[in-house]
């Protein structure tokens, strides 16, 4: 048996593909979080749930998926584990949309992550440095903006 020659458009891929290096990045980001957070019982996606709910900016769950570019369907099967802990209950609103609050044993969950998620942050943020993680910000903008822009 004879081994096929390589493809060096499949090394192209390998190398440059923006969607496997962005989730290869995002797996490594939300481990390293994932874990600092760890003794605080929130995972860094329930943490971001709960900090931005407390604002009490949303007017609808699709409002809130749009905002954070998630799945409607993985945002409210996170919203519901949310409310079965009782960190956030649906709330009275106008028409069919669904809104949530952050309950007080949520906000206290917040509060006593935070540390965890400073941590966290310095650290990664550090890792890069200030100026960096601003350009890396920056540019991870516009690549949500075009990636937007091909759908």
């Amino acid at each position: 048996m004879t081994t096929p020659k390589p493809d060096p458009r499949l090394d192209e891929i390998a190398r440059s593909c923006v969607v496997l290096h962005v989730r290869m990045t995002a797996r490594a980001v939300t481990r390293a979080y994932d874990e600092a957070m760890r003794p605080s019982g929130l995972k860094i996606t329930q943490f971001v749930l709960l900090s931005a709910l407390s604002t009490g900016a949303w007017r609808s769950v699709t409002e809130l998926a749009d905002r954070f570019a998630l799945e409607r369907t993985s945002l409210t099967r996170n919203l519901q584990l949310l409310a079965a802990e009782q960190l956030i209950e649906p709330v009275d609103c106008k028409g069919r949309a669904l809104v949530y609050a952050v309950t007080d044993k949520g906000r206290a969950a917040i509060e006593a992550a935070i540390p965890y998620w400073r941590a966290a942050q310095d650290r990664i943020e550090g890792g890069l440095g200030r100026e960096r993680w601003g350009e890396t910000r920056d540019a991870l903008k516009a690549v949500r903006r075009a990636a937007r822009q091909t759908v």
